[in-house]
């Protein structure tokens, strides 16, 4: 039996992951506590995933476990021992705001949560290659200090800049920046994935990711951009958008894309790797473009306030800059754009919102 362990598993990248390497014929071990629900209201939670996975999906068997509870992480990889053949790390504390409500919780879920499972799986299944889903937020700040224009609806990079054409690459210093509580926390857990790769030469990967999203996605007010912005589209719901004109530009990447990614790095794993993934130049959108994305696909205008205070640490301009993975793994590709993802969010979403589709424009 070759076994998938996978926390977050009810979550965005981890339900995908679930469906996605039980086809392959892997039997997955998910680990997931709904601590979603905890950080951001019954709204978020991940309940309803779980219950569709445990229906739907026969290779899946789930853990309801805190990623912080080390002895019962220890058991469990105890249980399956080297039948393990891949573990995949999505389980985190993801919201900037929340994160300096309460720093401890945080820290642990994220940093004392990640070195759980990187010593469960030296101790118990040393030759797995360990997927973490890492963020753009090690970079704290630094992107906001590139040479930015304003244009009418987006800031953009400077032309002459090396990052405009492909966006940011891994060659950035995660230094001498404010990450915010959220980055920090991550940082720790990164740079921790990174040292099992090389002091204990493990096959570990951080992605850099930067805005994940999917019609799977529990959007919130505090996490979720796209799945969130489109929810609040579709029922009415007001939306508030904090500084920098609403042209702060980001990249979407649809989760069914990043379990691709992670499917490439799982057959040809390499040690203590890095990759600044996420939508690059192919799927992007400013805060403006994404609600007059919504309002074409909904047919209903948003309702929408603009706040001035921008969000501590938050970026203007952040565009991934994908190519060292694709380089290391050529036959990567990406499929959906941030209209195309936008559109299956609505699709998909609607009788779990309560909304009747009234139109949909291509």
């Amino acid at each position: 039996m070759s076994v998938v362990v996978i926390t977050g598993s009810a979550g965005l990248i981890g339900s995908e992951s679930v469906r996605y390497f039980a086809t392959k014929g892997l039997h997955v071990v998910g680990i997931d506590n709904d601590m979603r629900k905890y950080f951001f209201g019954p709204e978020a939670s991940t309940e309803w995933m779980q219950k569709q996975l445990t229906a739907s999906v026969t290779e899946y068997e789930h853990h309801s476990i805190d990623v912080r509870d080390h002895q019962a992480i220890f058991e469990l990889f105890q249980k399956f021992g080297k039948d393990i053949s891949l573990v995949i790390h999505t389980a985190a504390q993801p919201s900037h705001d929340w994160a300096a409500r309460e720093p401890f919780t945080d820290f642990t879920v994220n940093a004392n949560g990640t070195l759980n499972m990187l010593e469960a799986t030296r101790q118990f299944a040393p030759d797995a290659p360990f997927i973490f889903t890492s963020t753009n937020k090690v970079y704290g700040d630094s992107p906001n200090s590139l040479p930015l224009i304003e244009k009418e609806t987006r800031w953009a990079v400077d032309p002459a800049h090396k990052f405009a054409a492909r966006g940011i690459s891994e060659e950035m210093s995660i230094d001498r920046s404010m990450h915010s509580i959220f980055g920090a926390s991550k940082v720790a857990a990164d740079a921790m994935v990174q040292e099992y790769g090389r002091y204990f030469g493990m096959k570990t990967v951080c992605f850099r990711a930067g805005c994940l999203t999917g019609p799977y996605h529990s959007g919130t007010q505090l996490h979720g951009f796209l799945g969130y912005l489109m929810k609040c589209n579709a029922t009415g719901t007001p939306y508030k958008v904090f500084g920098y004109k609403g042209k702060q530009v980001r990249d979407n990447m649809h989760s069914s894309d990043l379990i691709h990614a992670f499917d490439h790095f799982f057959q040809k794993p390499r040690s203590a790797e890095v990759y600044n993934i996420g939508g690059s130049r192919f799927s992007n959108c400013s805060m403006l473009e994404a609600i007059d994305i919504c309002e074409q696909i909904s047919g209903r205008k948003m309702e929408w306030e603009y706040v001035p205070t921008n969000r501590v640490g938050d970026h203007i301009w952040w565009i991934s800059d994908i190519s060292k993975f694709q380089s290391h793994y050529p036959g990567f590709q990406l499929q959906y754009d941030s209209k195309t993802i936008l559109r299956e969010i609505y699709e998909q979403n609607q009788d779990r919102w309560g909304v009747v589709i009234r139109a949909v424009h291509a």
